[in-house]
């Protein structure tokens, strides 16, 4: 049976607190969840299916096909189950192959031992089957091996991905402490954004956000952004599923009429790298950049939409004493300048978030690097809206 056709376990894995919108993107794609979990979701499938699940998911880090279960007190026990595994009907001749892993086991107080012993099973294994060496690495430009091993437990994984999806492609200048373009999608996905109505983000930085919201409204999937994946490193590739798979992608990309994404900042370089990450992913066209103090942004009068902002937050960037007064004008802003729209605040500065003034009608978790951090949503009504409310009231 194929390799690429053989139904196993597949582990889809992503950042913490990313995974309900992983999920919905699973699903929406026609796959159903066999489970959930807090940095990922489990599925049933083939490699053809880790295919589509790599060119199509923005939230996502790894696509992880599993090949073998079995128990491991040590890392020799990790050798002995591997080395009499036919490697060789999954690694081509020649190739180049890496691992990687993750362990959590009190022998090993170095995953990179563990990464070797995996390694040396394999170059074993192979040697005696084909009397040749592999070529191995650290780079992730091949044939990705992974060790999941807990306990006394371990699985090992062809890892179909290689360098992480979280990554999108398009990005060639990410700024200054940039907003992972994974959770970028995946606060997009949390806000109520209809993908038609005026999305805004000031304090825009290297304009992650906007191109984002550009991407996903345009149903721009982000495999069109990427030539290399580990997948096409395995044994027996034939590219014409994944040359199938990219021209569904070209089909699946919409004209959104009429969208406005209006993205300003007042560092003309952060504007100036915002548009050459744009143009790399072919939305400059869509989206209204502009050099500007964030309270002069242009908001379009409209029955519904968007503001979106990540300000600074005292961990990295900024001081928080000085940070308060651009909180409390952005609370100003809001109030004054964004009636009838949702406001979304990103922070990982609670306190700071109090000076905003307003009162958020709902908090998303999210995690960026280390950091906890919150969504906050501010529903933004203008008078006409308000009046409204009240006559639907009476």
């Amino acid at each position: 049976m194929s390799l690429y056709t053989s139904r196993g376990s597949i582990t889809i894995t992503c950042h913490k607190r990313i995974a309900p919108y992983l999920e919905q993107e699973v699903k929406a794609l026609g796959f159903t969840i066999d489970e959930a979990f807090v940095t990922g979701v489990r599925l049933t499938g083939t490699i053809n299916d880790c295919i589509v699940l790599n060119l199509n998911l923005r939230c996502a880090s790894q696509v992880l096909y599993s090949i073998r279960k079995f128990e491991a007190n040590n890392a020799d026990d990790v050798y002995k189950a591997l080395r009499n595994f036919a490697w060789e009907t999954i690694l081509p001749d020649p190739g180049y192959f890496s691992i990687t892993s993750n362990v959590m086991n009190d022998t090993i107080n170095n995953s990179m031992f563990a990464n070797l012993r995996v390694k040396d099973a394999i170059v074993d294994r192979i040697r005696e089957k084909r009397g040749t060496r592999p070529s191995t690495g650290s780079d992730l430009t091949g044939a990705v091996i992974h060790l999941f091993w807990k306990n006394d437990q371990a699985e090992v994984f062809i890892d179909t991905t290689g360098d992480s999806l979280a990554r999108h492609g398009y990005r060639k200048i990410p700024g200054q402490a940039p907003m992972l373009e994974a959770l970028a999608a995946a606060t997009i996905m949390a806000t109520c954004w209809d993908h038609k109505s005026p999305f805004v983000n000031p304090m825009c930085g290297s304009g992650t956000v906007a191109i984002e919201a550009a991407l996903i409204a345009t149903n721009t999937r982000p495999g069109l952004f990427r030539l290399n994946y580990a997948f096409m490193h395995l044994a027996g590739y034939d590219d014409t599923y994944y040359l199938e798979q990219m021209e569904e992608l070209d089909k699946k990309i919409i004209d959104v009429p009429g969208l406005k994404i209006i993205a300003t900042d007042y560092s003309e370089l952060a504007i100036a790298n915002s548009r050459k990450n744009a143009l790399a992913a072919g939305v400059l066209k869509l989206i209204d950049f502009k050099v500007c103090d964030f309270e002069e942004t242009e908001v379009p009068e409209s029955s519904t939409g968007i503001m979106f902002m990540n300000p600074e937050y005292g961990e990295r960037l900024g001081e928080e004493s000085k940070l308060r007064e651009v909180y409390s004008r952005i609370g100003d802003f809001m109030k004054k300048k964004c009636g009838g729209y949702y406001g979304y605040i990103f922070t990982g500065n609670m306190e700071l978030a109090k000076t905003i003034g307003l009162k958020a009608r709902r908090r998303v978790e999210f995690y960026t690097s280390t950091i906890d951090c919150r969504m906050m949503e501010y529903e933004l009504y203008d008078g006409s809206r308000r009046t409204m409310r009240h006559k639907e009231a009476e």
